[in-house]
């Protein structure tokens, strides 16, 4: 089903349904983070989502599991796409969202995909085309126009860099689990799960280290809840299984829509007016996305395509 027209269908509108997710996250983040550090804030979620996932792990057994062999085992890809994944890219997001605006943040990661892009021709092999170029920067110029004059980066180096670095760490982190799926057919809960669990993990490494605690209102507890369920463990398990069917760079592409998103969602919940100079990028954005999920590169395809076969022959009890 992942190969075909149909499976890929299905994994945009849930990727897109996750896009919502997050987007509505960066409101509820925003709001605890003027009582909750944002470290500490960050582990309750990621470890609250582990146990969620965790328990869904034992009711459902895995399966699809792939030997341990070579030099590149798949032990040390989880620890990585866990630590890239979790630790870093959500850790230090959280940091970057308390230095900087929400929107400033969501803006310097919708460069992420050049950093997928980068990171995918090196070790998948996956391309973008000309088209999802031309795509990528139409998005970017669109971004661009939806933040001019809005941002307030000067005086915050410390908030760009750190998110910067968040930025990094998702493309590693989508780059790994595409990998770990497409090439070792692991099952996408148990990659989840583990994944997240050493994310988790090393978070509490970091909020211990840092040493900033608070107790959390019923408000805070709420947001935590909801940010762990619906937003964490529900939502990453989502784009773990569309990255099966869609190559990394196009999803992360895919992911600017989210600039739209928290826009809408600024609007409605906190008040703040759309431009007509915001909704000329909002609208740049959607068409760079669009090209870029058109015209994939078609040696691209191919290549899905003759993968598909040869593990179809390989394999053929697996669905």
């Amino acid at each position: 089903m992942a190969g075909s027209k149909g499976g890929r269908a299905l994994a945009y509108l849930v990727a897109v349904v996750v896009t919502i997710l997050w987007s509505s996250s960066y409101v509820l983040i925003k709001t605890g983070l003027q009582e909750v550090p944002p470290l500490y804030f960050a582990t309750l979620r990621y470890l609250l989502a582990f146990g969620v996932l965790a328990v869904a792990s034992l009711i459902r057994p895995r399966h699809g599991q792939v030997d341990s062999g070579g030099p590149a085992t798949p032990k040390r890809a989880l620890l990585l796409a866990g630590i890239c994944g979790y630790t870093i890219a959500q850790g230090f997001q959280y940091v970057g969202l308390y230095f900087l605006p929400a929107l400033s943040t969501a803006f310097i990661l919708t460069f992420s995909p050049i950093f997928v892009l980068v990171i995918g021709v090196v070790f998948l092999g996956e391309g973008a085309g000309r088209a999802g170029l031309g795509g990528l920067l139409v998005a970017l110029t669109g971004a661009f126009v939806f933040f001019y004059g809005r941002l307030t980066l000067a005086g915050d180096l410390f908030g760009v860099l750190i998110t910067v670095v968040s930025g990094v760490g998702w493309a590693a982190y989508v780059i790994l689990a595409r990998g770990l799926q497409s090439r070792r057919r692991m099952d996408t809960l148990w990659l989840t799960t583990a994944t997240m669990g050493v994310g988790a993990a090393g978070l509490v490494l970091l909020t211990l280290l840092e040493g900033t605690y608070s107790p959390l209102s019923l408000q805070n507890t709420v947001f935590v809840i909801w940010l762990a369920t619906a937003n964490t463990a529900v939502a990453f398990f989502l784009w773990n299984w569309a990255l099966t069917s869609i190559p990394a760079y196009h999803l992360t592409v895919l992911q600017n829509i989210m600039l739209v998103e928290i826009a809408a969602f600024s609007f409605v919940f906190l008040g703040e007016a759309l431009t007509p100079l915001m909704v000329a990028g909002m609208a740049l954005v959607l068409v760079g996305v669009i090209l870029v999920q058109l015209r994939a590169s078609p040696s691209l395809s191919r290549r899905d395509n003759s993968t598909a076969m040869a593990e179809r022959k390989a394999n053929p009890g697996a669905s």
